[in-house]
Formats: structure tokens, C-alpha cells, sequence
């Protein structure tokens, strides 16, 4: 079962890729290699070092091709990329749970006079889980011990999902992808960022940032949908000390909470809980700027994705001491109802305009979006945050 997944990932990857594919394949067999020759303690950071190191330099040769040549980057090389992001993940995970003592560090298991037979049987596991198929392209991210108690068919998991379940979610798909043919003829019709004037930018902002929503929530649908056929999704019942499995998209929470920070949490799931766990539990000064700061850099370090993320750890900062403020003073349930609906709206806005940030690509969309009407709502934070900083501070 293990080479099975293993070579359906290496087939699906080069189909997907072409010869792009080896600068997945290449980092995925050095962190196997480290896993196996390193003890508990020192292969979180070998391994951490190696893969962001090895990921940088590919998002550095991307940023070669759009800003210094001014080119289109090729698809087979943003697949790429985006393919070795989920690789990091997924080797971080298992190395962090090698440190942690949730799996069997593979050095212990491996004698000095091992046969080559011996160490490949050994690795194969590691090898496999970094490279199967189902969430080669995309998925949640699937725990080791998911992983392997499912290819070792442990009753502690779920079945395949049913017929029914993956209709329902094929169904939602289509819905989505319904919707965002009806958005992009919208964003199609209207003024750009560009051409717009004055409040017509909060239009053009919200409906470009529904777009991009629309398609998030389409492609962690299909990605669900495939790693639970494929046996590796939701469960009903888990082993001891393992994590749930959290489908990324919570549509229903992101679209409706009035909480930058409860939106935080719910958006791609997975991806947060692995940040969380990755630098945001790991710092001592500064976690939640650390865990945004660090974000950025995985996800490539474009000036957008700069820019936004770190507006995007602000706001949440904002968030915090804005709520627990108004929490104080509202009581009566009218108030709470508008308190509720203008910050309803207020959230949507600042996600859209965070969205709009980290998704262009050049300086000048960049500007443009700072230069208009929509900065006045990240601003509108920005100066909460300090006077309830100072009254706080005060307080205390």
C-alpha cells in the first residue's frame, strides 16, 4: 500500500509537472534522509532548515521570472511550488511529531549493521506519506499517524465516506463554481482598481475578494472530497492522543462571523492549526506578528503577501482588544444586534481588503489598493488599536 501511494504521488507529479517535479522529489528524499540518520531532538530543525531553505530559493527563482525578466511564470512551475508548500507541511508535522514523541523517531529503529533492504523497508512509510497522491496537489493536511493507521487498515479510522456524503459535496462544488461564473461576469463588467472612483473601489474590492473566496472554497471542497474517497478524510471515532481531521473550508463560519480572529482560525483550517503549532505555541515575544511573519515567507515573500499579512496580524490584534472592550459595555441585545451587524460588515471588508493584498502580484496594483477608499477600514482598526492599547496600558 505504501509504494502504491508513493508511486501513484511520483506519476501523478510528473504528469502535473513535468521536470519541474524534482524539486519536489529531491527535498522530500533529503528530509527522508535526514528523519532516518537524525535523533528526536535535532530533526525538527534540521529539517525545517533544509525545506524552507530548499522552498525559498524556488519562490527566489520565481521572482526572478516575474520582476527581474517580466515574464509569466510557467503552470507547471506554480504547481510546483504550490505542491512543495504542502510538502513542507507535511514534513514539519512529522518531524515536530518525531520531537514530541507522537512517532517513533526511524534512527531508533535502524541498527548500525542494517542491511540497504532493511533501511528502505524503513523509510518507505516517510517516503510514501510525503509524496502520496490524494493531497500531493492540495488537502487538508493529514497527520502521520492518520496516514499510516489508514494505509495499515486500524479500524480507529472511518470508512470511505459514503455515496451520499460525496454527492453532497459534489453538488456544493457545482454550486460554487455556478456562483463564481455569476461573480466573475460581475468583476468582468465593472471598473478595475484602476479605473475606479471613490466609493465604487469598496464595490470593485468586495466583489474581486468574493471571486477569490468562491474559488478557495471550490478547490478545498474537491480536495476534501479526494482525500476522503481516498480513505483519509473525516473519521467518527480516532485513535488516542491523534488530531481530527479539520476540513479547510467552513463556509458557513467565514461568511458569517463578526470576528477577524474567529476568521482567522476557520480559514484553511488545517493551515492554521499548523501554524499554530509550528511558531505560534514556539514564541516567546511577538507569537501572533512571528506566526504571520513566518507565513509570509511560506508563502513566498511577494510584496503583497508582506504587506497583507502583516495587516492581517494587526487587524487580529485589534480584534481582540475591540471585542473584549465592547463585551463590557453592550448589553442590551439591540445594541448587540447592530454592535453584531457592523462589525459583520467591517470584518468582510478588512478580509477583503487583506485578500486583495496578498493576491497581487505587482507593486503598482499594491498602491493602487492602498491609495484608495478601502484603506479607510484597516485604518479605522489601526487607531482603535492604539487607544484601547493606551487606555489598557493605563489601566493596568
Amino acid at each position: 500500500m505504501y509504494l502504491f501511494l508513493l508511486v501513484g504521488g511520483g506519476t501523478l507529479a510528473w504528469a502535473a509537472m513535468g521536470s519541474f517535479a524534482l524539486l519536489v522529489f529531491i527535498p522530500a528524499l533529503c528530509s527522508v534522509i535526514l528523519i532516518c540518520s537524525l535523533g528526536p531532538q535535532e530533526v525538527h530543525r534540521w529539517t525545517f532548515f533544509f525545506q524552507m531553505s530548499w522552498q525559498t530559493l524556488c519562490h527566489l527563482g520565481l521572482h526572478y521570472t516575474e520582476y527581474y525578466l517580466q515574464e509569466p511564470p510557467s503552470m507547471r512551475l506554480c504547481i510546483t511550488l504550490s505542491s512543495l508548500m504542502l510538502l513542507t507541511q507535511r514534513v514539519t508535522s512529522l518531524s515536530l511529531d518525531i520531537c514530541e514523541g507522537k512517532v517513533e523517531a526511524a534512527s531508533r529503529g535502524i541498527k548500525n549493521r542494517s542491511s540497504l533492504f532493511e533501511h528502505l523497508c524503513k523509510a518507505l512509510p516517510y517516503f510514501s506519506y510525503l509524496l502520496f497522491f490524494p493531497a500531493l496537489l492540495g488537502g487538508s493536511l493529514c497527520s502521520f499517524q492518520r496516514f499510516q493507521a489508514r494505509v495499515q487498515g486500524s479500524s480507529s479510522l472511518c470508512p470511505r465516506d459514503s455515496f451520499w456524503a460525496l454527492t453532497w459535496r459534489g453538488l456544493q462544488i457545482l454550486g460554487l463554481e455556478c456562483l463564481k461564473v455569476v461573480m466573475r461576469g460581475v468583476v468582468s463588467a465593472g471598473a478595475g482598481l484602476a479605473d475606479c472612483q471613490q466609493l465604487q473601489c469598496i464595490c470593485v474590492m468586495w466583489s474581486t475578494a468574493g471571486l477569490f473566496k468562491l474559488t478557495y472554497y471550490s478547490h478545498w471542497l474537491l480536495d476534501d472530497s479526494l482525500l476522503c474517497a481516498a480513505g483519509f478524510g473525516s473519521e467518527f471515532r480516532q485513535s488516542p492522543g491523534e488530531d481530527g481531521y479539520i476540513p479547510d473550508a467552513d463556509i458557513w463560519t467565514l461568511e458569517t462571523t463578526h470576528r477577524i480572529s474567529l476568521f482567522t482560525r476557520k480559514w484553511n483550517q488545517s493551515t492554521a492549526r499548523w501554524l499554530r503549532r509550528l511558531i505560534f505555541q514556539h514564541g516567546r515575544a511577538w507569537p501572533l506578528l512571528q506566526t504571520f511573519a513566518f507565513s509570509a515567507w511560506w508563502h513566498g515573500l511577494h510584496p503583497g503577501q508582506v504587506f497583507g499579512f502583516l495587516c492581517w496580524a494587526v487587524m487580529v490584534e485589534a480584534d481582540y482588544l475591540i471585542h473584549n472592550f465592547a463585551n463590557l459595555f453592550i448589553r442590551s441585545w439591540p445594541m448587540q444586534l447592530v454592535y453584531r451587524t457592523v462589525t459583520w460588515a467591517h470584518t468582510q471588508l478588512i478580509i477583503a481588503y487583506v485578500m486583495l493584498a496578498v493576491e497581487v502580484r505587482s507593486l503598482s496594483s499594491l498602491w493602487l489598493l492602498c491609495n484608495s477608499y478601502n484603506s479607510v477600514f484597516p485604518m479605522v482598526y489601526c487607531i482603535l488599536l492604539f487607544l484601547l492599547a493606551k487606555r489598557k496600558y493605563k489601566f493596568n
